[in-house]
């Protein structure tokens, strides 16, 4: 993406972004209304960029027939995504795989591989709303990956699962990323130094710091115990140095 420049109304939320991202799990880190979910938003293809290009698998995002052909290769959860309470798991899933456009012949199976990833082959023909909330959270985890996407974008993925579930998703991130392009937004430092292979803070629709989580610990490696793990602090020492140089360069 170049020059990539998002509006909500009067305010800016991407400030002419320059980013790319290639194969691996890339952690979104920011805080609240820094951009992430706008960011994640364009690159699902369901919010449109004020000014800037968008390319996504060699596809230009403002082409409506090449958005077409990257949604087939996409895999998306939002941090509200909408199910149908009434489906089991299976029948929720499947329609999101016949949205996609899986071949009908291996859809099921491609079903129940989706499933049984997110640990809940056993609860596949549950209805949705007898499911607990991290559970809810798993579904749409599976609707994201059943097409087996090039490109897999998730919001807030781990709100609402259990410490070990956690621990489950991250191996599974690191599994899909071997293959694919992941891109994560998470408040959560610990899953992007548990999972992701790079890192990109944001902060007020500027990118504040492009790096790994090795590189990122590394700036809060100086820090006492009781300000938090490496890379919180690093992720604080990031910040701080971004809004700082911000301040710098107005003044002048």
């Amino acid at each position: 993406m170049s020059g990539l420049t998002v509006r909500h109304r009067r305010t800016t939320a991407l400030d002419a972004v320059d980013l790319d991202f290639g194969p691996g799990v890339h952690g979104l880190l920011g805080p609240n209304g820094a951009g992430k979910t706008s960011l994640i938003r364009v690159l699902a293809t369901v919010a449109e960029p004020a000014r800037g290009r968008v390319e996504m698998l060699g596809n230009d995002l403002r082409r409506h027939r090449e958005r077409g052909a990257v949604r087939r290769e996409l895999g998306y959860l939002p941090q509200d995504f909408g199910y149908y309470p009434g489906f089991t798991v299976r029948e929720f899933v499947a329609y999101v795989a016949w949205l996609k456009e899986l071949p009908a012949a291996g859809a099921p199976a491609s079903v129940e591989r989706a499933v049984a990833r997110v640990g809940l082959a056993d609860r596949i023909d549950a209805k949705v709303r007898t499911l607990s909330g991290g559970m809810i959270r798993r579904v749409g985890i599976a609707q994201a990956i059943v097409n087996d996407p090039r490109v897999l974008l998730l919001d807030e993925p781990t709100a609402g699962l259990d410490p070990e579930q956690r621990v489950e998703f991250r191996a599974l991130l690191r599994e899909l990323g071997e293959e694919a392009t992941v891109i994560v937004s998470t408040h959560l430092v610990e899953d992007v130094a548990a999972a992701c292979t790079g890192v990109t803070l944001i902060e007020a629709g500027r990118v504040a710091y492009r790096g790994t989580p090795e590189t990122l610990a590394a700036l809060g490696a100086d820090g006492h115990e009781s300000d938090g793990n490496a890379i919180e602090r690093g992720y604080t020492t990031a910040l701080r140095g971004h809004r700082s140089a911000t301040v710098t360069g107005a003044t002048r």
